[in-house]
């Protein structure tokens, strides 16, 4: 079956010639759409401080989406808390990161960032072991992270600073649709919740191992998944996917033979044998050697073997 039309799961684009959909729109004369199939919403600030959780106390903050950066300012406004200029920001990609303008005086402010990958991400946090971090996610969210964190006995606090909630999907007919795109767990349960018993038609893509496998634990059939060595993002995945079937290929169904990044970086972790520090040397210890040292020496002085002077205990002439 040809793909004719799209649906993607996320806000429509401000100008569709900057997205990274466009060039495979005009080069395969797709029909693109774009509908969240969920929201974030960010937390009041009462539900914040039921969490009993002290910004100040923290050195650095860890953000891995917007929504969660907005929230976090808002919060600290309706608090009354003033983040000092000392604190540090901690983003899994640059583009998180220099959303924080949002907010900030960026040059003026410490702020570190990753590529994305979660090792990366891990080992950057991994370099600045004397922070004291808040982690903040959204509800529900993946529990890898603060895993790892653990395993890497950093010193965090979590807060739940937003949650996840289905969109309004009424205005939409799936069926009118190839092929669904989907970038996070949530997204579909939405669909499911939505439209039960889809399976088939449309094909479906899934960006991420999550994604992927909660489709899959959802009874759905994955036609094309990203990222990928082949693939690294969603654009290109969807794009080798049209070349095969345009080309008359029959592509097998997606199947996920082996533990996503974050879950291989835990077990790593797990893997790598403990530091242990030599034990000190006891008093007892001390003086069993000199007792050792000292019979040694009356030994040969029995035996009559020869014993080294030292340069300085040589009579001068």
């Amino acid at each position: 079956m040809k793909i004719k039309s799209i649906l993607v799961s996320q806000p429509a684009p401000a100008a569709i010639e900057k997205s990274p959909y466009n060039e495979i729109i005009s080069k395969h004369h797709l029909n693109v759409k774009f509908h969240p199939f969920i929201k974030v919403e960010g937390i009041s600030l009462k539900e914040f401080r039921s969490q009993r959780i002290e910004i100040l106390d923290h050195t650095a903050v860890i953000f891995t989406s917007r929504t969660t950066i907005d929230s976090f300012f808002r919060i600290c406004e309706e608090a009354r808390i003033a983040v000092p200029e000392s604190m540090k920001y901690f983003c899994n990609t640059e583009a998180v990161a220099l959303y924080l303008q949002k907010y900030i005086v960026y040059r003026k402010r410490k702020i570190f960032f990753a590529d994305g990958a979660f090792a990366n991400f891990m080992e950057l946090l991994n370099k600045h072991k004397e922070e004291k971090y808040l982690l903040t996610v959204s509800e529900p969210h993946k529990p890898e992270m603060p895993l790892a964190m653990e395993k890497l006995r950093l010193t965090f606090d979590k807060v739940v600073l937003a949650r996840t909630v289905s969109a309004d999907l009424s205005g939409i007919n799936v069926n009118d649709y190839d092929m669904l795109v989907f970038y996070s767990p949530s997204e579909i349960v939405s669909l499911v919740g939505t439209f039960p018993g889809i399976n088939g038609h449309p094909k479906i893509a899934t960006f991420g191992h999550g994604t992927t496998n909660t489709a899959i634990g959802e009874g759905l059939t994955v036609s094309v998944m990203a990222p990928s060595p082949e693939a690294p993002s969603m654009t290109r995945a969807i794009e080798l996917y049209l070349k095969k079937i345009n080309a008359g290929e029959t592509v097998a169904p997606v199947v996920l033979d082996g533990q996503s990044p974050d879950r291989a970086y835990i077990l790593a972790q797990e893997a790598k044998p403990a530091k242990r520090r030599p034990a000190p040397k006891t008093a007892a210890a001390t003086t069993k050697n000199s007792t050792t040292k000292n019979s040694a020496s009356a030994s040969k002085a029995k035996t009559g073997t020869p014993v080294k002077k030292s340069a300085s205990s040589t009579p001068s002439k």
